[in-house]
């Protein structure tokens, strides 16, 4: 079954609905859900329901020169529920992090109907157990996301990428270690590859204001990134059809790792250990604690009205 609320209460019902009957509930289309509801500009944060976009959403922060700082690929086609869901992230995780570092508020209707709140509406006030957390990269498994507070970041006066490209994965690593090795500090640092193609390419971004880029600018050009650049290469990868593999590995280990697929294209977040690729060998099975996700799933969806997590 596949709800399509047109509001909070008549989610909250048919969810109950389908706890008392034993029936599945398989999908929940939450675009009837899709309010900016506050946008606390002085206080850098806002509260939307989690059936908006995050092309609108930051849209409309934009007019207040702000942003929430995350960049999953297709902003246009994933909703904040999405986004928390899956724990999205794009290229910018190396500075800004994932979505839980900037989620300070959460409203969940779980699979009785019943509506609970954890966080809130200010940075400062957590306290007891973090429930935010619980949720995020459930995949709608344990209850249906439906509202958030993000603390927000200012949208920076100027942002440049600059690449260098290399002739194997080794001079690729190096030129990620000298960056890590040096005293810039950008929000981007991306290695990428095409297949067939014989080069490897070290993407850097850089953020703030005129100065603070310029100067990271000249700092990039002395350790070879003298070529300009931009994202085209992420939103082209992604544009492809059908979901990459994706690997997590310590970043030290991230060249062996890559040499290991073959000549398959891919995107690393060089930073942060994180490779995409398509075709290739299948990405090993992860151990994952089954045991504590049984134990969230008997709290909060015992009769099993939402589908299990699969690993």
């Amino acid at each position: 079954m596949t709800l399509r609320p047109d509001s909070l209460d008549s989610l909250r019902v048919a969810l109950a609905k389908a706890n008392a009957t034993g029936e599945r509930v398989q999908s929940v289309d939450l675009n009837g859900l899709a309010k900016v509801r506050e946008h606390t500009p002085e206080d850098m944060t806002v509260t939307v329901e989690a059936g908006v976009t995050l092309a609108a959403l930051q849209a409309q922060l934009a007019r207040a020169g702000q942003w929430l700082p995350i960049d999953p690929p297709q902003p246009e086609r994933v909703s904040v529920r999405e986004l928390l869901d899956e724990n999205l992230s794009g290229p910018r995780r190396f500075c800004y992090g994932t979505i839980r570092e900037h989620l300070i508020g959460i409203g969940v209707v779980l699979a009785d109907g019943r509506l609970i709140r954890a966080g809130g509406k200010v940075v400062k006030n957590v306290a007891g157990y973090d429930l935010c957390k619980l949720f995020v990269a459930a995949r709608g498994t344990l209850g249906v996301i439906v509202e958030a507070t993000f603390k927000l970041r200012p949208l920076p006066a100027v942002e440049q990428f600059v690449a260098v490209k290399c002739a194997s994965l080794d001079e690729a690593g190096s030129q990620i270690e000298r960056v890590l090795d040096s005293p810039v500090t950008p929000v981007v640092l991306d290695l990428h590859h095409q297949q067939d193609r014989a080069q490897f390419t070290v993407v850097v971004g850089f953020a703030g204001t005129c100065d603070e880029v310029e100067w990271q600018l000249d700092r990039a050009a002395g350790l070879g990134f003298n070529e300009s650049a931009d994202l085209d290469y992420e939103r082209a990868f992604w544009a492809e059809a059908g979901l990459p593999h994706k690997l997590s590995v310590a970043p030290t280990k991230l060249i062996e790792v890559i040499r290991s697929l073959g000549d398959v294209p891919f995107v690393a977040r060089s930073g942060n250990g994180v490779v995409f690729y398509r075709g290739g060998p299948a990405p090993p099975k992860a151990k994952w604690p089954t045991d504590l996700f049984r134990r969230a799933k008997d709290a909060y969806d015992p009769k099993r009205v939402f589908p299990e997590l699969t690993l």
